[in-house]
């Protein structure tokens, strides 16, 4: 980048490129809405917003000293490692996505190491989230900026969070979010055992009842007592080579998290399970505060909307170097995962403005050209012949 930048004077513009990424005390938050000010007109030309997507990706890293480092679960190796956590927070519409907000997750070891902290360069201002609380604050942001508001979607690790889908439904959000096979709710049509009668001695008794014979299932629990005619075959878009489809099934509950310290039941949601044939047990739970009326196709295609974003994860990975961070601190970090962003958005753009059958290679874009006697940085000079 800097011999394309300054041919002449390559030296000086890589120390100016790395200062910008590692130290400059420009905002992310700040580049990100302007970025966004860019790409956002781009993609509603196509289609409204449908969803925002709340995910996180790990980034394996060894040592200790790297901000945010520690052994947790990695997303991408599917186990844990030593790595960082980054949680995020897309747009989509029918066809397009982006992120908006990008956090690292700063585990609660690492937020209370004051030494650790100050070598990393971490602000006193950031203290101890967990990923659901940063997904919250960064779904607020967003709300706060005037984005345009879509079905917030996330995965287990966050659906399950009884705390995450009530704060979403007090910002009036809906949702669709997986939820673990071990949550627990009450079977179609059944609730809760209001208060018993008070009678006229203490105080009045106001909290919801269980008993032996009254409580709520798991939702596998509830899966496997369903009948064949429950499951429906549905298809929900079309793949590389074929569509994609499978077995689903779509009831009307009520999540039974600690009810017994409430006076009102949990509203009914919507609960999707899928079991695709073949396979000896459901795989997947969802639950959705979407309409009660919505057909059982838009909801499967509303839940399997999420995978938009896994395509902007490959790209900013293996083709923007979102992965390819080497430094230690929290700025630098940060400023990099941005201006990966701001590549990414440039890039959703173009896709939006132009048609498919345009190739980049037609747009003639200049370039200086490199000096004669460049060679990358780190590679070894020519042997003597």
């Amino acid at each position: 980048m800097a011999a394309r930048l300054a041919p002449d004077n390559i030296r000086r513009m890589h120390q100016s490129l790395h200062h910008l990424v590692a130290d400059a005390p420009w905002s992310d938050d700040a580049l990100l809405d302007r970025v966004l000010d860019f790409v956002l007109p781009a993609m509603l030309r196509r289609g409204p917003v449908v969803a925002w997507v709340v995910d996180d990706t790990g980034f394996l890293k060894k040592g200790n000293q790297s901000v945010g480092v520690a052994r947790q679960y990695c997303g991408p190796i599917g186990k844990q490692d030593n790595c960082r956590v980054a949680v995020s927070l897309s747009v989509t519409t029918e066809s397009s996505s982006m992120p908006v907000a990008f956090r690292l997750y700063l585990p609660e070891a690492w937020a209370n190491d004051r030494q650790r902290r100050r070598k990393a360069g971490v602000p006193e201002t950031i203290a101890f989230q967990t990923k659901v609380e940063i997904a919250l604050a960064e779904i607020r942001r967003a709300g706060e900026r005037g984005i345009p508001e879509g079905v917030v979607l996330a995965d287990a690790g966050y659906g399950t969070d009884t705390g995450f889908r009530t704060q979403l439904t007090k910002m009036e959000l809906p949702y669709v979010v997986g939820i673990m096979s071990s949550v627990t709710v009450w079977k179609p049509g059944q609730a809760p055992k209001p208060a018993p009668r008070w009678k006229g001695m203490g105080r009045p008794p106001k909290l919801l009842q269980r008993d032996p014979q009254h409580q709520p299932v798991s939702v596998k629990e509830l899966a496997l007592s369903l009948p064949a005619d429950s499951w429906k075959i549905v298809v929900w878009r079309q793949g590389v080579n074929k569509k994609l489809r499978s077995r689903f099934a779509a009831l009307r509950v009520r999540p039974a998290h600690r009810d017994y310290w409430q006076a009102e039941p949990h509203a009914e949601e919507w609960l999707l399970i899928e079991w695709p044939s073949g396979e000896a047990q459901p795989t997947k739970y969802w639950l959705s505060t979407l309409a009660a009326n919505l057909s059982l196709r838009d909801l499967v295609r509303m839940a399997k909307h999420r995978w938009i974003i896994e395509r902007d994860y490959e790209e900013l990975k293996q083709e923007l170097g979102l992965g390819h961070y080497e430094g230690r601190g929290w700025r630098g970090f940060h400023h990099h995962a941005t201006l990966c962003i701001a590549a990414y958005g440039f890039l959703v753009a173009e896709r939006n403005r132009f048609s498919p059958s345009t190739r980049v290679g037609h747009l003639e874009l200049p370039a200086p050209q490199l000096p004669p006697d460049f060679r990358p940085r780190g590679s070894r000079p020519p042997r003597a012949a």
